[in-house]
């Protein structure tokens, strides 16, 4: 059964932990702040926001406060928008999105982020099939990212289904997709499904990334999370990172 969590939960938690170090998290001084930042809207069970930690207490410890890589690069050049539903009223006034790794959608929710995302909207979405980060939470356990991802019905909308190989290795390797170089550890793949509701998707680099043109919008898919993943911090991540999101602005 998937695992629900909260609505309405990471906004009031957002706004205690930014009160404890400071307006801007400590993620930029104050000149940085002053340079006006793309609003990235952040959709995630990775611990890519905030470090995994067993209760608000022990994120509220300074040593909790470090960010992870992930989240140190991406506010070098975005406004990060911590999300926990992607409901209308929320992505409404957003322009792009990096879902890695989601918990499972509703139904409202997949309406939303596929009407979004025909008006206009820009998505990068990880979706890991046997997710190989650690975690210092068991199985079963709530705060656990999902160990399995859970949106077949938007891909199914987009044209899309994800396939995984179990007889490949379970060593990291790179992938290359045209100029873009991918580390994955057992990734998924992904293969034309029989409807797309009008969605035009070009798949790529053995079936790891699916480049869809979605009425006015684009979504660009990677079958894979190992790319996020915040113990193993390197210059060549935070580059490949940085390049889908430009290539997902068409830059």
């Amino acid at each position: 059964m998937p695992r629900l969590r909260a609505n309405n939960l990471l906004a009031p938690l957002a706004a205690l932990l930014l009160a404890a170090c400071g307006a801007d998290g400590g993620a930029a001084d104050k000149a940085e702040a002053q340079v006006p930042r793309e609003r990235l809207g952040l959709f995630t069970t990775l611990p890519i926001y905030w470090n995994e930690q067993q209760d608000i207490a022990a994120m509220l410890e300074p040593e909790a406060q470090e960010p992870s890589w992930v989240r140190a690069a991406l506010e070098e050049r975005h406004e990060l928008v911590p999300l926990d539903t992607l409901e209308d009223g929320v992505i409404a006034d957003l322009d792009t999105l990096l879902i890695a790794q989601p918990r499972a959608l509703s139904a409202e929710e997949n309406v939303a982020l596929d009407d979004w995302v025909r008006g206009g909207g820009r998505a990068l979405v990880l979706a890991d099939p046997f997710l190989t980060q650690h975690s210092d939470f068991a199985l079963g356990d709530p705060r656990r990212p999902f160990d399995v991802v859970l949106i077949s019905p938007i891909l199914a909308r987009w044209g899309l289904a994800l396939e995984f190989d179990d007889t490949q290795g379970e060593e990291e390797r790179v992938v290359t997709v045209g100029d873009l170089a991918v580390p994955v550890r057992l990734a998924g793949r992904f293969v034309a499904a029989e409807s797309g509701g009008g969605a035009e998707c070009a798949i790529a680099g053995e079936g790891l990334l699916a480049d869809c043109r979605v009425g006015k919008g684009r979504v660009l898919l990677l079958a894979d999370a190992a790319l996020l993943d915040t113990e193993s911090d390197d210059a060549s991540r935070s580059a490949a990172v940085e390049s889908l999101l430009a290539r997902l602005r068409g830059r």
